[in-house]
């Protein structure tokens, strides 16, 4: 009998430790377009779950979501966000605003969005630390609009103090050696070049949050 108690205490402490590293495991919240979700490749194969390796193997303990969807917007993304901000989050990757740029939406608005994307996430975890994928508009069309839509997530990040990805497509855009057959979306190839564009940004900033500069306390139980 007394054999048995110990065995169990053994393994309750044991389970206690293990969902005690898991409350304390930093997150990174990936939400973005279908850039981020992996079009027409497996999520293996999309950068977020690329970056989740490179952590791994620089010893860096984060808990990576990738909650983007294909085709989303930024008035899509104000509407997906609530039940991610259930959870504590640590380091928040935005990637969106092609797709709005695309249907010709005004850049002004475009920026409201993403700030209103930004502020939520912000009230609900103070010390996250936000990282802004850029992007940039082929060279067709008004060009001050191409203009204002590749500067929009520069002022962003300095508004916000935040972490600019200059070009999430750097070296990628435009090789057909390295997209789908559309031409917009990258092939594996290309998500491995994201990832190391995003990786550049990242590498630091989880440094720091695990060194405690940075990283959010969990919400309110209940919100």
């Amino acid at each position: 009998m007394k054999r048995a108690i110990v065995a169990f205490l053994a393994i309750s402490s044991t389970v206690l430790a293990q969902l005690a590293s898991a409350a304390e495991m930093k997150t990174i919240l990936v939400f973005g377009d279908s850039l981020s979700d992996g079009f027409m490749l497996k999520r293996s194969e999309a950068y977020p779950a690329l970056l989740a390796k490179k952590l791994h193997a620089a010893g860096l303990d984060f808990q990576v979501t990738n909650a983007s969807a294909a085709g989303g917007t930024t008035a899509g993304g104000l509407e997906r966000l609530p039940p991610h901000l259930k959870h504590r989050i640590d380091v928040f990757i935005l990637e969106l605003g092609i797709n709005d740029a695309f249907r010709g939406l005004p850049v002004d608005q475009i920026q409201n969005n993403l700030q209103q994307i930004i502020d939520k996430v912000k009230a609900r975890n103070p010390n996250v630390r936000v990282v802004i994928a850029g992007m940039q508009l082929p060279n067709y069309g008004a060009d001050d609009y191409v203009s204002a839509f590749g500067k929009m997530f520069g002022e962003l990040a300095v508004k916000n103090a935040a972490a600019l990805v200059p070009y999430l497509l750097e070296g990628v855009a435009g090789d057909p050696s390295l997209n789908l057959a559309d031409g917009i979306h990258p092939n594996a190839a290309g998500q491995k070049i994201l990832a190391e564009n995003v990786w550049r940004v990242l590498e630091p900033i989880a440094r720091e949050v695990l060194q405690g500069r940075g990283g959010s306390p969990e919400p309110p139980a209940g919100d």
